[in-house]
């Protein structure tokens, strides 16, 4: 038993015995704890620690099951086992208790050297893992191949020589570092991956440009978990700030570590760094630590064929132990070998001083010293011809020129009896010798022969028991009374033989494009393992190799690849053989390479009885803590995704599938057989998650907040003075808790409680940080399937199109305190910040329950909708028309009709004509255009390139805009009731069954405004009937229920359109069908109007304004719509309008009263002033701005100021920083105002304090209202912030602002600088102007229209043919 567990019993009132653990508090040597909590755990069976705590609970569990087991027959009573799995039953807490609270800190570091596969461990090897492979001498052919190739002897012996100190354990005491320096290609990730193989489970990988970075603080928290190798492929240390960090990790110091969001600690790291690189790692002095614990390995440039280098990477995986044992003896051969290594190569590509001094490497040889007055004019010269950008001064390069010779002397005497000052003795050429490396020939990989018929297998197993196989090729009879052994038999023909169990069997089983076996296939396959007996199949056509495994063959999976199968033989199976062919080889060891099944572990299928369960096991197989195999974990994920989707489990993980599907295309050997598996994977079930119900439950506002180190949830019941209640980093359960209340978030749908749900699932601050920057983002995949449940119902998904803003513009529509952060949100919040954080997201909570209110038209039809929809008020419109159409119907894209509207109709079924003939009777009445088609249609039109012609113009995708800018009178606005939705019903889009339910919307909502209760009884299948009985008794009224319909019909018409997957997407439907119908209409009926000679001044997609306008002119527009399927109505008669362009227009009724389209006429100052002559209130002066990044305002007024010179130099430095030519540009600036190049910086700093100076930002937010501000009354530049830098808000320039809600607190009404809308008011005026008199128009004078010039050739029939002129 484990030693620190002991087993009781108790029992209950009710006589039940119970089964329960207690912990034993002494040290214990099965349990490590470290940090005041559970660490790892010593796993007998396996010979090794782990630190899954899982494992720790379920020895717990199996050791209380045995007792039960055991104690059954001596209990009369019923048993209850308490078990660890069951949070019930409360010893789960007692287990934390005892590892958090009653136990000290007792532990070893684990996995501080390397563990072979045949390696035997206890508890005092301190392991939690081994290497797949062992460690032992052998075949190593390609990987010579690869290395002979790929580096000269000299060069491969540094990289063996470094692995070989990792495979003794010694590298820990060495202070080497490795950098693999070539061009890309010449082999580097190569030799990465295969010391990445080597030592699999033991190292990380590490950015080397961070460690060099004396900005990055956390540079070191990739070696947290203390690796013995750390690996970076493409790394960069060319521009190294500062290598203290980088000196310290190579020597294995104490250094301090510094892990995002956890306390500082200090560590000694045990890792050797390998990296590869195609920049020289940068060497700044001679004296440098890198110098003496760099190694740097370059490339021969040789390469192999991809051919040959795909087969040899395949074999090298089955040559690790044999690697491993011969970089092993390299190492152990030399110890010291690279003590004194000076990497030469390094140095001449980062160091210029080592080049002056190969440069003049002649001069200092044949002297054998120097003076340096000599050396420094020498060095001077080599500076200007090398263009060397930063030369040292004559102090440093005295120190540095120190370090390339044997002597110094201050005073020395030459042989001419001569005495000079600084003087250098005995050159170190040992410095600068160079190897010559030859180059080898390419050498082929060479194939399987199979050559002859004499089998070695014959030889060495022909005292295994073996036996004939029957006519059915079946065993003749069972092996306990086989006596016949392998030489008995004729092989050549089908027997089966009793193998040793450690004999194993590769079988090849590839087929060709026509799906017959491949012999060449198999063998080109076969070719690349380690070289072994091998012999062709029975047909001929396969390939068996034969192999000794080393490892324990109960473990080997049976599947390697598609089409290849390790055969194992234990138990009572055998191989079935017939000898044919066989190549003349001895059957090999194999040791390493081969699949291998997962450890046997206890899981939970209840845990799939809800999405958090299913994601938790998806988690653990892709951390492999079930299955060490990638093959055997993708297995399971696909049985348990398989399982869920059977069951009736509402679910969506599609989140996780990129992780599935990057997890499954690392997989060594079946990466192609898990991707397959994976695309098959159903992430997300049939039926999406539904929203429990619980009317009960009370109505919460909440609003949540993320920061890297604060989660904040804030919270308060519906009700006027009810407290916003903060939950300051709140645990799941208290999630849990909050989400038995009816939530109500603000947009909450695709944020909030994606967050929540996250947290509920254990996720940590740092965690949920990340998701919401993803989801910030528009990451795909971050939302979690249930999460959009959680809310009772999301104010922001509720409201209509009108109203879909964001919560800081409507607290300003509706008046109410707004207010922003100003805090970044991709930095830790200080905890005495926290507070204000909480205070700013009270202030949302707030918003969100009066946005909740404000939006009540919205709230009602959502809910009436819902009610229609059977489905609950957190669905989204989308979801509740879908479901009111079309039911439960999966794909009724089926039933769908499109057609080119180019093209004629000359047929209908019975089905389509009878329900048109209902819908459009004027439409079906008569047959349409010269082919006389059933169906409208437009001849000429065509969609090419995403866009749509049709009578020489070019028509909007979404609707047809036309407008002839002018000033006109007695203007018909004729507007097309719902112009979309009948341009659907006309074309029968979604097939008779649907087009009836959405017709019945449609008019139902006419016949709802009208009162028409007797056709909205008969109206989609009576489900409208039970509102008819509320608008009757009161309790809604009849706007409501037509509004809720009216959501309906817009959603229908967005999804059509719509680019994303939906039921009312037709996928042949590229130009937009509905909205082009309509368009090309508007087209025809432009031309039937000025064809009958009137103006057609604007068309606005379903409406027309013809100016003078007749009663025929409006009864032939009524008219001819019908012919369409549509139902004009005479909106109004404008008395007069002045179009501006296709958006703005300012127009008077014939009643007085004004109406305005477009931004210009419609600002209420200019609205007021101008036209209805209103008086202007406070909210008339009010500007509403927002900007995607923040809006500052800039309170200057009585801050010194820059002068304009010193503002041009500024601006002039902030442009040569930045530009292309750099350093020249910069010197250019420095001249022009009388500085050297040296004193730039300092300018610089000095000028940008002083800019500073003169400003004084205060945070307004994304969105805010403002008023201009008269000079000297306390307002300042409104300015929107960009990457750092200040720009004017759009608008703004040229006036001081003040927050409306500051201007009124503070009564400053008065100072308000209305100069301002002033102005605006005389643009209008202006603009006016341009198309008639301005006087006029706004005047009471009554509209005369210009008599029509009847056309002077039009002669009458009955004149004289002369007409005489006066």
């Amino acid at each position: 038993m484990i030693d620190f567990l002991m087993i009781s019993t108790r029992s209950t009132k009710r006589g039940v015995i119970e089964i329960y653990p207690k912990f034993i508090i002494k040290k214990s040597s099965d349990l490590m704890i470290r940090g005041g909590d559970f660490y790892a755990i010593w796993i007998e069976e396996r010979g090794l620690w782990s630190t899954d705590e899982q494992d720790a609970l379920q020895l717990i569990d199996r050791e209380l099951d045995r007792y039960a087991e055991e104690s059954r027959q001596r209990f009369d009573s019923e048993i209850k086992v308490l078990h660890m799995w069951d949070a019930e039953s409360g010893m789960i807490d007692s287990w934390h208790k005892y590892c958090q609270k009653q136990m000290r800190d007792s532990f070893h570091m684990l996995d501080d050297k390397l563990i072979f596969s045949n390696t035997k461990t206890d508890k005092k090897d301190y392991a939690s893992k081994k290497l797949k492979y062992p460690l032992e001498a052998g075949d190593l052919s390609a990987y010579d191949q690869l290395m002979s190739t790929l580096y000269s002897e000299a060069e491969r012996q540094k990289i063996e020589w470094a692995i070989g100190s990792v495979v003794c354990g010694e590298s820990k005491k060495l202070q080497k570092f490795m950098v693999l320096y070539g061009a890309a290609g010449t082999g580097k990730s190569t030799v990465l991956n295969i010391i990445q193989q080597l030592f699999e489970g033991y190292y990380s990988v590490f950015d080397a440009k961070a460690l060099g970075a004396s900005s990055n603080s956390f540079a070191l928290e990739a070696f947290k978990s203390n690796p013995l190798v750390a690996i970076q492929h493409d790394g960069d240390l060319s521009r190294i700030e500062d290598n203290t960090r980088l000196n310290s990790l190579v020597s294995h110091e104490l250094m301090t570590v510094n892990e995002k969001f956890k306390s500082t600690y200090s560590n000694r790291f045990k890792c050797f760094l390998f990296m590869g690189t195609n920049k020289p790692v940068k060497i700044t002095d001679a004296k440098s630590g890198l110098i003496r614990r760099l190694i740097d390995v370059s490339p021969s440039g040789n390469k192999l064929s991809p051919k040959e280098y795909k087969a040899i990477m395949k074999q090298i995986e089955f040559e690790l132990g044999a690697i491993a044992y011969h970089c092993r003896e390299i190492y152990l051969n030399n110890p010291g070998l690279y003590d004194d290594y000076i990497p030469i190569a390094m140095l001449g590509a980062s160091n210029d001083f080592y080049n002056f001094i190969i440069d003049s490497y002649h001069v200092f040889k044949r002297e054998n010293g120097t003076t340096l007055k000599a050396a420094w004019e020498m060095y001077k010269t080599y500076c200007d011809e090398a263009k060397v950008g930063y030369p040292f001064s004559q102090r440093i390069f005295k120190e540095e020129l120190k370090n390339y010779f044997h002597d110094y002397k201050e005073r020395f005497n030459m042989e001419d009896g001569s005495r000079v000052r600084s003087y250098y003795i005995g050159f170190r050429t040992e410095k600068f010798e160079e190897e010559m490396v030859a180059e080898k020939p390419e050498e082929k990989p060479s194939l399987l022969q199979f050559n002859t018929a004499k089998s070695i297998f014959d030889q060495v197993c022909s005292d295994c028991p073996s036996q004939y196989a029957t006519d059915k090729e079946t065993p003749s009879m069972k092996w306990n009374k086989v006596k016949t052994k392998l030489s008995d038999l004729d092989t050549s023909k089908i027997h089966y033989v009793k193998v040793p169990e450690n004999h194993i069997v590769i079988d090849f089983d590839i087929p060709n494009k026509e799906g017959n076996k491949s012999f060449e296939r198999n063998v080109e396959e076969a070719s690349k393992w380690p070289a072994t007996y091998a012999e062709l199949s029975k047909s001929g056509k396969g390939v068996h190799l034969h192999y000794i495994y080393t490892g324990d063959v109960k473990k080997l999976s049976r599947i390697y690849d598609d089409h290849i199968e390790v055969k194992v033989f234990t138990g009572k199976s055998s191989l079935r053989r017939k000898l044919t062919k066989c190549n003349d080889l001895p059957i090999a060891t194999i040791s390493s390479g081969l699949p291998t099944k997962g450890e046997d572990k206890m899981v939970n299928f209840e845990a799939i009885k809800s999405e958090k369960g299913l994601r938790t096991l998806i988690k653990r197989n892709l951390n492999k803590e079930i299955h060490p195999g990638t093959k055997p974990s993708i297995d399971f994920i696909y049985k348990i995704l398989e399982d869920a989707y059977s069951s009736d489990l509402s679910y969506d993980v599609t989140d996780m599938r990129n992780a599935v599907l990057a997890f499954a295309a690392n997989s060594t050997h079946q990466a192609e057989y898990c991707i397959k598996l994976v695309n098959k994977m159903r992430f997300k079930s049939a039926d999406p998650s539904t929203a429990g119900r619980n009317e009960e439950a009370k109505l919460v506002f909440y609003d949540i907040e993320v920061f890297p180190n604060l989660f904040l949830v804030n919270w308060k019941i519906e009700g006027e003075g009810k407290p916003v209640v903060r939950m300051i980093n709140p645990t799941p359960t208290e999630i849990e808790e909050l989400m038995r209340f009816r939530l109500v978030g603000f947009n909450c749908r695709r944020y909030d409680n994606h967050i929540l749900y996250a947290r509920l699932m254990g996720y940590t601050n740092e965690q949920l940080y990340n998701l919401s920057q993803k989801i910030i983002s528009g990451s795909p995949n971050c939302f979690f399937g249930e999460a959009y449940n959680v809310s009772y119902t999301d104010v922001y998904d509720f409201a209509s199109a009108g109203n879909k803003k964001s919560l800081k513009k409507l607290e300003i529509e509706m008046g109410i305190h707004h207010q922003e952060l100003g805090l970044p949100w991709d930095q830790p919040v200080p905890e005495e910040m926290w507070t204000k954080v909480a205070e700013y997201c009270d202030n949302d909570v707030i918003a969100t329950e009066a946005a909740f209110h404000y939006l009540k038209a919205d709230w009602t039809a959502r809910q009436i909708l819902a009610d229609l929809a059977g489905m609950t008020v957190n669905d989204t419109t989308n979801t509740l028309t879908q479901k009111i159409i079309f039911g439960n119907e999966r794909k009724p894209q089926d039933q769908f009709n499109y057609r080119n509207l180019a093209e004629p109709v000359h047929h209908l079924d019975e089905e389509t004509y009878s329900f048109l003939a209902e819908a459009c009777p004027e439409m079906m009445a008569q047959t349409h255009g010269d082919e006389g088609s059933l169906l409208p249609y437009f001849p000429g039109y065509k969609y090419e390139n995403g866009k749509s012609t049709y009578r020489g113009e070019e028509v909007g995708e979404g609707g047809y805009v036309y407008a002839e800018p002018g000033m006109y009178g007695n203007v018909a606005l004729l507007d097309i009731s719902s112009m979309h939705p009948h341009s659907a019903i006309a074309e029968v889009l979604f097939g008779v069954k649907f087009t009836r339910a959405f017709r019945d919307i449609v008019e139902g909502r006419v016949s709802i405004k009208h009162e028409a209760w007797d056709e909205v009884n008969h109206m989609l299948d009576g489900k409208l009937t039970p509102y008819i009985q509320k608008v009757i008794d009161g309790e809604m009224t009849a706007k409501d229920l037509a509004n809720a319909l009216k959501t309906a019909i817009n959603s229908v018409y967005g999804l059509t359109s719509a680019n994303f997957e939906n039921p009312f997407r037709d996928p042949r439907n590229k130009d937009n069908i509905v909205a082009k119908r309509g368009a090309l209409f508007m087209i025809n009926l432009k031309h039937e109007v000025q064809e009958r000679g009137f103006t057609v001044a604007h068309i606005k997609t379903d409406s027309i304004k013809i100016p003078d306008a007749t009663p025929e002119i409006i009864q032939f527009v009524m008219d001819y719509g019908k012919r369409y399927g549509y139902t004009f109505e005479h909106e109004a008669t404008y008395d007069r309008m002045c179009l501006v362009n296709d958006a703005v227009y300012i127009a008077k009724y014939k009643d007085g009263k004004w109406t305005a389209t477009g931004t210009q006429f419609q600002i209420p100052y200019v609205f007021k002033k101008l036209f209805s002559g209103e008086e202007i209130a406070f909210e008339d002066v009010c500007e509403t701005k927002s900007v995607s990044s923040a809006l500052y305002l800039d309170m200057n007024e009585k801050l010194p100021r820059l002068t304009t010179e010193e503002e041009r130099e500024l601006n002039a430095i902030d442009k040569a920083w930045n530009s292309q030519a750099g350093g020249k540009s910069l010197e250019d600036v420095a001249s022009k105002y009388g500085y050297t190049y040296e004193e730039i910086g300092a300018r610089y700093s000095e000028l940008c304090k002083k800019d500073e100076a003169t400003h004084n930002y205060i945070f307004i937010g994304r969105v805010g209202q403002f008023c201009p501000i008269k000079s000297g009354a306390g307002g300042g530049l409104l300015m929107r912030e960009k990457d750092g830098r200040y720009y004017a808000a759009t608008g703004s320039k040229g006036y001081r602002w003040l927050e409306s809600e500051m201007v009124k607190e503070l009564s400053k009404e008065d100072s308000v600088d209305r100069s301002y809308y002033d102005k605006l008011v005389d643009d209008a005026v202006e603009t006016i102007s341009k198309y008639g008199d301005f006087e006029w128009f706004i005047s009471d004078d009554p509209y005369i229209p210009k008599p029509k010039l009847e056309d002077f050739m039009n002669i009458p029939e009955d004149a004289d043919e002369e007409i005489p002129f006066n």
